[in-house]
């Protein structure tokens, strides 16, 4: 069963409704033997024509007599055992013998205890029960529609009982998987993908649930309706229900063959579908570029591709399930066979012997063959049920090692065992020969190089820090070693000269605010998304942080105000207008250490002077990092120092009149940015000098000219 054992401790906790359950499934497995033993009344009203008192009475006369001629010869072996000790006490013949005595005493007490039942039956059942043959069959009819009907209702009971059962341990099982995610480093969660952690808590849960629904429903009915059957057919004849089991071995094998198959297939088939939610969440996330630049038809065909290769897997399944049920019907009837073949034979032959086996112990009649023939066949109905259940539980428990597989998966970044504390107000944040380089998915592959290489720096309380450098120079990785994204391969961050792995996570994160390179919002309102900053803000918090942002200017303008929805993922509003809530819910949350990544790259230059404007006043007396390609005019006025980065490394730090005059690198990356803004410029006033306020004026010399060729006048102007 693999990981799928431990869902019980989960399961326990629904213990009372489960148990509840086993009852009614118990119910059941009576209600379902009663039925098939009618078919001994029956055989005996119709095909027979025998009254069961008159039945009743003959065995209860044949087993007392069997019981006196078992007494009597008891009483002969008594005398030769005494016979054989006078002579030699320790003779071969006394072992026999003594055999021999167990033997008939056995067969004494199986018979007394079927004629105390027989008497029972004769004292309460017989009386009750109509002497008319016809009105008999009708009571016995009658009987079996009630307890068919008594059946149903347990069937149903029990399935509501276990389906509740079953959804609140799914319920409660997902919880912590959600909680155990939340927990994960950002660098493990990217590397398992979002789109396998839909396929985890979707497809992968609904297996789960349906192995669960299984265990608790069929699983435990069923084999209790087979027990059932077997007990009735071993009271019927033990000797010929043995021989119909030496085919159970048999079934074993091949079920755990075929099982082994089945989940194998099973993991493949899931990791199938992973793939397939990959393609619809990446197609769905990217829907923008996929209509600009007509990249259906290659979506479809990746589409087509992953469903063929999922329908290929599910088929595999789908083919070792197929001879799951027919090979458990034919090995139940060949079970069945084995007791029938030899119970007909005595039957037809009036013997209670076979090849000089004594099979029975009296003389079986065609009712008493009937009936073990219908138990034996009432067991092969629950196997053949069972074996459709097979490859469920089998995708089941293949879902639950995926399940527990994501519940087993460590934080890269862990809670200190003996945690420090941070008792005063930051006063430095050092990076100490720092190192990093993001782990493969696939471990056997080759490593991927260092993005950080020796990073040493050294931050002071209250300093705004620019840090500045190319794509993928490693500057936003370096920064976000602060809340512990992820850890260094190497060296060390440190607050107050404490590493931050020896501080509680909730210490350390709130201490600070962030405002990501890529914005992310919550498919609620304005209000709400700038409120998750700091939950137990007040209304006028929440809307001086807007102001403060510029988030006011654009809120005005909005029918509902900060109460607007902004949509999945803040669709509604534009990419400037979602990077001022990110700064507002930043602001608002009013931390020591403030982390702007990238925060002002979709905002056109006039709001970022602004914001740039109200940032002046926001950082004082607070850490600032400031990640960004560009050093703006805007900017320079309130900040401290540059870190300038190139390839990982930190090739430059100091003020903006320091670097200008000694880092090269620095300077060409300052004056890319001058050369963009006076371009920019240019194009805004050409702009403002045709579209005025109050309308159109007489055209200008150039104003004819496409906004193309504007900018490349503007330039080349701007160069002379």
């Amino acid at each position: 069963m693999g990981n799928f054992v431990r869902v019980l401790p989960y399961l326990w906790v629904q213990r009372k409704q489960l148990l509840l359950s086993v009852v009614f499934a118990l119910l059941v497995a009576l209600f379902w033997s009663l039925n098939l033993s009618v078919a001994f009344p029956v055989v005996k009203v119709l095909l027979q024509g025998e009254s069961l008192a008159k039945y009743v009475n003959n065995d209860i006369r044949d087993l007392e007599a069997a019981n006196e001629k078992r007494s009597k010869k008891l009483e002969v072996i008594d005398r030769k055992i005494e016979v054989e000790k006078e002579h030699d006490s320790e003779s071969f013949k006394i072992v026999s013998l003594q055999k021999d005595r167990a033997r008939y005493q056995s067969n004494i007490s199986s018979a007394s205890r079927k004629l105390v039942m027989m008497t029972w039956v004769r004292s309460y059942i017989i009386p009750l029960l109509p002497g008319d043959q016809f009105d008999l069959l009708a009571v016995i009819l009658s009987i079996l529609l009630l307890a068919t009907c008594l059946k149903g209702i347990c069937i149903w009971i029990q399935e509501v009982l276990v389906g509740s059962a079953v959804e609140l341990t799914a319920m409660n099982i997902r919880k912590e998987c959600f909680r155990h995610v939340l927990n994960l480093d950002y660098e493990t969660l990217q590397q398992k993908g979002t789109s396998q952690l839909l396929a985890n808590f979707t497809y992968d849960m609904d297996l789960l649930k349906q192995g669960m629904t299984l265990l608790g429903g069929k699983i435990v009915r069923e084999p209790l309706k087979a027990i059932f059957c077997i007990v009735g057919a071993f009271f019927v004849c033990w000797q010929l229900t043995l021989m119909s089991l030496l085919v159970v071995p048999v079934i074993g094998f091949v079920f755990y063959r075929i099982g082994r198959k089945l989940k194998h297939a099973s993991h493949h088939m899931m990791d199938a579908m992973s793939r397939l939610y990959k393609t619809l969440e990446e197609t769905f996330d990217s829907l923008k570029v996929v209509i600009a630049f007509q990249g259906g038809r290659s979506h479809r065909q990746r589409f087509h591709r992953e469903s063929k290769e999922f329908y290929h897997k599910v088929m595999k399944i789908v083919r070792i399930d197929a001879l799951t049920s027919p090979s458990t019907e034919a090995l139940g009837l060949i079970a069945a066979f084995l007791a029938l073949l030899p119970g007909a034979y005595l039957v037809l032959r009036g013997t209670t012997k076979i090849w000089g086996i004594t099979l029975t112990s009296s003389q079986m009649d065609i009712a008493e063959l009937s009936l073990l023939y219908v138990m034996l066949a009432g067991v092969i109905d629950p196997m053949r049920k069972l074996s459709t259940t097979y490859a469920k539980m089998k995708r089941g428990s293949a879902a639950a090692d995926r399940v527990f597989g994501l519940l087993d998966v460590d934080s890269a970044v862990t809670e200190p065992q003996e945690p420090k504390f941070l008792t005063d107000k930051i006063q430095t944040i050092s990076f100490e020969h720092v190192q990093f380089a993001y782990r493969n998915r696939d471990e056997e592959k080759q490593e991927r190089g260092s993005v950080l290489e020796d990073v040493s720096a050294k931050v002071r309380a209250g300093e705004v820090i620019v840090v500045v450098g190319e794509n993928g120079s490693g500057k936003s990785t370096l920064v976000n070693l602060l809340p512990r994204y992820f850890d260094p391969s190497l060296g060390s961050v440190k607050l107050n000269r404490i590493d931050l792995r020896d501080l509680r996570l909730k210490d350390l994160r709130e201490r600070i605010g962030i405002v990501a390179q890529e914005t992310l919002l919550f498919d609620e309102t304005i209000y709400q998304n700038i409120k998750y900053g700091k939950p137990t803000a007040t209304k006028a918090e929440i809307e001086r942080a807007a102001e403060k942002a510029h988030v006011s200017s654009f809120v005005s303008e909005l029918p509902e105000g900060l109460d607007t929805n902004v949509g999945e993922k803040g669709a509604s509003l534009s990419g400037g207008q979602r990077q001022r809530i990110a700064l507002a819910r930043a602001i608002l949350r009013d931390a020591e250490i403030l982390i702007l990544d990238e925060a002002t790259s979709a905002i056109d230059a006039q709001s970022e002077r602004l914001i740039h404007e109200s940032l002046r006043d926001f950082v004082v007396d607070r850490t600032t990092f400031l990640i960004t390609h560009f050093v703006s005019e805007s900017i320079l006025d309130f900040v401290d120092r540059i870190f300038v980065m190139n390839q990982g490394r930190l090739i430059a730090e100091g003020t903006h009149a320091e670097l200008i005059s000694s880092c090269e690198f620095y300077r060409r990356l300052y004056r890319a940015r001058n050369d963009s803004s006076a371009q920019a410029a240019v194009i805004e006033q050409t702009q403002q000098s045709y579209y005025r306020i109050d309308g159109p004026q007489p055209e200008t010399p150039n104003s004819h000219l496409p906004q193309s060729e504007l900018s490349r006048r503007s330039s080349n102007t701007n160069r002379s």
